[in-house]
């Protein structure tokens, strides 16, 4: 019954992805979805921004192992990411009305900068689209028992999303966000209620937890502890700010006032609803400590599939693989898009001479399939646990691509000079202390290389030159 379903749920979501995939009639709208969209699917869409592989099984794996404390970056980071995008950069960006990120890169500081800021963002997007594929092989090869490999399961779930999102673009990301967030919040909200009663109620699995340690949050009052805490938080909250799919899902509203308000709405549910995998895995624990102890040894990202398929009744298995096929489907049919769009309409477009919008379109949807092939060879190859393979990709674009943006928006002296000043300052930094530093200094790589960003920055602008633009 289990992998009827799954089958059945795969092939209805193909179905509504390429019956969306009819409204695309221009390169616009396979970019933004027309910049139509209403609150409520904006909202949707903005949710299933982070809530993927990492959400599911990543965050409550990391959560068992190391409390609170361990995923400072997901979910308070992304989640305040999201807030941050809808309050201070969201408006700016949609008045624009431009179809990239890497747009705005050109008009404020001109062509270097835009294609060197994109290729950091596209660079970003490996490791998060490799986790989603990883999480459909893993869903795959439980829900089989073994039948498919996990190799398997990931070229065969790599595929299906890619069919709905080559034809339907953001329409159908934003069609298929809409009716899985349901399956998602409904699901976990189900699931949440039967396990709590198999470890004895909610209040005894908090206060289990609470008692080990592990809703402590704040680290102790020293720079050793407060600096890599600090470097691991801001590496999601301000380097996933210029990351392309959370622009693509703010900008297709349908309004201004819908894309601040999507954004917040949608922020807030993520970082609520994140707390229900961290509380079932942890309640795994106490269901049979044997059992998962040990499992935490071998591979804590499978202690809760493991869990529900042991210990829940054959509707709650149904529901649970529901709600996780429709979070890695959603997130990862966004995370497929976004760098294709960028790479095709700020690197590779403009080497051709007058390409008409069919021929854009073309471009976008041939990239998107050479891209999605290119992170299912890392997927199979990596063997990084799927929390580290999303909150390491935003190292690049906290050094490179988070200070033109934030200086180009909020300060009228900032430069073209002064940008590429900044991401050689931020990138060289960042590259020389992760290959060439000390392991065990307590200054994270990334956030040196973001003070180094923004020193390069001001100084790059500041300093006199003929080649400053100055706005």
């Amino acid at each position: 019954m289990l992998l009827s379903f799954v089958i059945l749920y795969l092939l209805i979501s193909v179905g509504i992805g390429l019956f969306a995939a009819t409204r695309v009639q221009n390169s616009k709208d396979f970019a933004v979805a027309g910049r139509s969209l209403p609150l409520p699917i904006v909202t949707a869409t903005v949710f299933a921004t982070w809530f993927g592989a990492e959400a599911v099984l990543g965050i409550s794996a990391t959560f068992v192992n190391e409390g609170l404390r361990g995923v400072v970056a997901d979910p308070f980071g992304s989640s305040m990411c999201l807030i941050l995008a809808g309050l201070f950069f969201a408006p700016r960006l949609y008045r624009l009305n431009i179809l990239t990120v890497g747009d705005y890169y050109r008009l404020r500081f001109g062509r270097p900068v835009e294609v060197l800021c994109t290729l950091a963002v596209v660079v970003s997007y490996v490791g998060w689209v490799a986790a989603q594929f990883k999480v459909l092989g893993l869903v795959l090869n439980v829900v089989t028992n073994g039948a498919i490999s996990q190799s398997a399961g990931i070229v065969i779930g790599a595929a299906i999303v890619l069919t709905y999102t080559t034809f339907g673009g953001m329409f159908s990301v934003a069609v298929l966000d809409f009716v899985q967030i349901s399956v998602i919040m409904g699901g976990l909200l189900y699931i949440s209620s039967v396990v709590s009663g198999l470890a004895g109620g909610v209040n005894t699995v908090i206060e289990h937890a609470a008692a080990a340690g592990k809703l402590d949050f704040f680290p102790q009052a020293s720079l050793m502890a407060w600096i890599p805490f600090i470097g691991a938080w801001m590496t999601m909250m301000l380097g996933s700010i210029p990351q392309q799919d959370v622009f693509q899902r703010i900008t297709s509203a349908k309004d201004e006032r819908t894309a601040v308000r999507g954004s917040l709405l949608g922020g807030t549910l993520y970082f609520g609803f994140c707390f229900l995998p961290m509380f079932l895995a942890y309640a795994a624990t106490l269901v049979d400590p044997a059992k998962f102890g040990a499992l935490l040894e071998q591979d804590s990202q499978l202690v809760l599939p493991t869990l529900i398929l042991q210990h829940t009744p054959i509707i709650a298995q149904v529901v649970f693989f529901g709600a996780v096929l429709s979070a890695v489907m959603s997130c990862s049919s966004a995370t497929l898009l976004a760098p294709s769009v960028a790479l095709s309409e700020n690197v590779i477009r403009p080497a051709f001479d007058r390409l008409n919008d069919a021929e854009f379109l073309r471009l976008m949807r041939v990239v998107l399939v050479g891209f999605a092939g290119v992170v299912l060879v890392i997927a199979l190859w990596s063997d990084a646990t799927i929390y580290k393979l999303v909150v390491n990709t935003y190292k690049i674009t906290l050094v490179a691509a988070f200070i033109p943006l934030f200086a180009g928006l909020y300060w009228r002296r900032a430069t073209a000079q002064g940008a590429l000043c900044g991401i050689v300052a931020g990138m060289a930094t960042w590259v020389g202390l992760e290959w060439f530093g000390s392991p065990d200094s307590i200054w994270p790589p990334q956030l040196v290389g973001f003070a180094m960003a923004g020193a390069g920055m001001i100084v790059g602008s500041l300093w006199p030159s003929q080649a400053c633009v100055t706005r």
